[in-house]
């Protein structure tokens, strides 16, 4: 019954239910694209490396983001993100030009601008979505959005590599241009009133920092909370062909893993924005931490029954404190700062997990991943902590030390 009323909530919202509808459109096509991609190099090249290369092209512009955040503020969002999605749609169609090995360069040269040009997008939709959605909604909504982000990993894959083998990987790129397309008309039928952005006064650095600061002293609990957490995910994440090999399973299985993983993720999402009322954004991360930690520390233990039961726990956990950090910027950030803080906090939150990956790929060469599990398990509630400072307090630290606010 909760998560009838959680659906009805926003789908009833005609603006939630809209910019919903394009978060799954748009995640359908970059979910097909991000297994095509590595397909398609691998067959031009035969190299697992260079295969590689794809996700972190993709990835490595979310760096980046305090920076392209600030863009996000300088224009009216709802005409950004109708320029990005347009924009998007036409960069892709240039992959039918790569046929070779000679034509990777422009391949990864589109998966970068694709990675940079999302990092502006995801900014200026937290934004839309904070002005055209009703505030009580916000936790539902995000949610929601998490439930459609991780449902679109489940099967756009698996229809990418299908089309990839049938037709071939432009024809991947031209799916994932036509669902761009498509979300840009829902995102046009959005209701949402936005006054042109006031001139700067002044440069850009010191706008980006100004988001920033703005972030580090209003959320900084939650961001620490959630960027610790993401670090440890990284390094879980480095174990998992380990703990395959682990259970006797050949590397294939790590696909029933992940699909578990994500079923768990797509069920938290479902019930977040109850929860959230009910316990508030602290203690649901909390909770999400708590449970996480459970099902990495179980993890080391070689039992098929367990390792699925374990990878739901993580998969239900780990978005407990992305969504409620988000929801919190969502809340507490003015409308002209909002996508730079947007911004900043996917950076903090996402890029540990980078960190993470590969400090966790030499781990598992040294010691196993058994102890590198059971140890991780026990740390990773210690991701709390930053949880437990009270609001009053972090406000008067953060007057202490306006300084800090540049987390770097």
């Amino acid at each position: 019954m909760t998560t009838t009323w959680t659906g009805a909530r926003v789908l009833r919202d005609r603006d939630a239910g809209l910019c919903l509808a394009g978060v799954v459109v748009s995640g359908f096509g970059t979910s097909a694209l991000w297994l095509a991609s590595g397909v398609w190099v691998k067959d031009l090249t035969g190299s697992d490396g260079l295969a590689a290369l794809c996700l972190l092209a993709l990835w490595a512009p979310v760096l980046a983001g305090p920076v392209l955040g600030t863009l996000a503020d300088r224009v009216r969002r709802k005409p950004l993100l109708i320029a990005v999605n347009l924009g998007l749609a036409a960069l892709l169609l240039t992959l039918f030009t790569v046929h070779s090995r000679d034509g990777l360069w422009l391949l990864y040269a589109v998966l970068f601008v694709y990675g940079a040009a999302g990092i502006v997008h995801d900014a200026a939709e937290l934004a839309v979505v904070a002005a055209a959605v009703d505030g009580s909604l916000l936790g539902d909504f995000n949610g929601l959005r998490m439930t459609a982000t991780e449902g679109m990993k489940l099967v756009a894959p698996l229809a990418g590599a299908g089309i990839y083998a049938a037709y071939g990987g432009p024809c991947v790129a031209f799916l994932d241009a036509v669902t761009f397309v498509l979300a840009t008309g829902l995102y046009a039928l959005l209701r949402v009133r936005e006054d042109r952005p006031e001139p700067p006064t002044a440069g850009w650095r010191a706008r980006t920092v100004e988001g920033t600061r703005h972030l580090w002293r209003h959320e900084r609990p939650l961001v620490l909370a959630g960027g610790t957490t993401m670090l440890f995910a990284g390094l879980n994440g480095a174990m998992v062909y380990a703990v395959v090999d682990g259970l006797g399973r050949s590397p294939a299985y790590a696909g029933v893993l992940f699909a578990v993983q994500g079923t768990g993720s797509v069920l938290i999402g479902m019930v977040s924005g109850p929860a959230l009322c009910r316990l508030g954004e602290r203690r649901f991360a909390a909770c999400g931490i708590a449970l996480f930690a459970v099902g990495v520390a179980l993890r080391a233990i070689p039992s098929d029954p367990l390792a699925l039961v374990c990878s739901a726990a993580i998969g239900a956990g780990l978005p407990c404190v992305l969504i409620a950090a988000f929801t919190a910027v969502q809340r507490e950030t003015p409308g002209p700062l909002l996508g730079r803080a947007a911004a900043t906090a996917s950076t903090l939150l996402f890029g540990p997990n980078a960190v993470g990956l590969a400090v966790g790929a030499g781990l598992v060469e040294l010691v196993g991943h058994r102890p590198v599990l059971v140890v991780l398990g026990l740390v990773a509630p210690v991701a709390v902590v930053p949880l437990l400072q009270s609001p009053a307090s972090a406000s008067r630290t953060a007057s202490r030390s306006p300084s800090d606010a540049n987390p770097a």
